[in-house]
């Protein structure tokens, strides 16, 4: 099944769950990525009106966007957001914010719900997880795109 199909599915299974009264069902098992892989956080991994919600209030929010550099310019993050990859989260957790909220990012929300984990097991304060690539396919609009600095002219050689 492509992705666009898998999408689809899944929203239509979230609205039945709605529509049953179920609260938070689609939460879990949210975008195509999630039907692929099985959501096995703590965390919980948030949909785009939460993820808007939580953005409404950036006086509270701390958005940590755990990729790698190169995979921020491909796929964008939110406006404004600090930077620690997943693998080094543990050695900068003192830098790290406890009279906030913490909205953790990866690309399908994977990594950022070990990180989630990682986080309110030391005592942060965690509001979820969430993917930039689901939240834009859910039509979410806060990503932005970076732009990478464009390539230096090679320094001229002196007469």
């Amino acid at each position: 099944m492509n992705r666009r199909l898998l999408h689809r599915i899944s929203l239509l299974a979230a609205l039945a769950a709605l529509g049953a009264g179920a609260t938070h069902a689609w939460a879990q098992q949210a975008p195509a990525a999630a039907a692929t892989q099985p959501w096995k956080y703590k965390t919980q991994r948030l949909g785009r009106a939460e993820v808007d919600a939580l953005l409404a209030q950036p006086d509270k929010l701390l958005v940590l966007d755990v990729r790698r550099p190169d995979e921020l310019v491909r796929y964008g993050s939110f406006p404004v957001f600090l930077s620690v990859q997943n693998r080094d989260l543990e050695k900068h957790l003192a830098y790290l914010p406890k009279d906030r909220t913490i909205l953790t990012v990866s690309n399908h929300a994977n990594r950022a719900g070990a990180a989630g984990d990682l986080l309110a097991a030391r005592g942060f304060k965690v509001a979820g997880a969430t993917g930039s690539e689901d939240y834009e396919q859910e039509g979410g609009k806060a990503v932005v795109h970076i732009q990478p600095p464009a390539p230096r002219a090679a320094a001229s050689a002196a007469p």
